[in-house]
């Protein structure tokens, strides 16, 4: 079998791209919402999270959800971003959080009794996960499932 030798001038470009190579990781999701503080208090209430932090105008918010952050940013901030920023729809949804739990059932009532809103009462899936809907305070849709299972080998 041939050996695979590498010029030094090849070697030098390998050794710059991997050098330059940005790493990325995922580090927050951001819920563009009318009122930040009344966001983050239904979160905390609803489903059990921290407050990260809480910017003093009260655009700008996080929650503490684990190794990734869920943020929260007022609509008239975006606006005055330049952005356009829609409101969040559970009837007609363009995205979702998921939030796992060993016990559907009982996350399910503490958000519907935090003011959330019951899209989907819990259903086992085919693939073994229990899965539950609620729409959150500003119309977002939130899943409540149990975490997937290792995939089979």
């Amino acid at each position: 079998m041939p050996k695979l030798w590498l010029s030094l001038e090849a070697s030098s470009h390998f050794n710059a791209f991997f050098a330059k190579a940005v790493f990325m990781q995922f580090g927050y999701t951001i819920l563009y919402v009318e009122d930040v503080p009344k966001t983050i208090a239904f979160y905390e209430q609803a489903f059990g999270f921290a407050r990260r932090f809480l910017h003093d105008a009260g655009d700008f918010g996080e929650l503490d959800t684990g190794a990734t952050s869920l943020a929260f940013a007022s609509l008239r901030l975006m606006v005055e971003l330049g952005k356009n920023p829609q409101r969040a729809s559970a009837d007609a949804p363009s995205f979702e959080i998921a939030f796992t739990t060993a016990d559907v059932a009982a996350a399910l009532q503490r958000a519907m009794d935090a003011g959330a809103r019951l899209v989907q009462a819990p259903e086992q899936m085919p693939w073994g996960q229990t899965v539950a809907y609620v729409a959150d305070i500003n119309g977002a849709l939130v899943e409540l499932c149990t975490p997937m299972g290792a995939p089979a080998a």
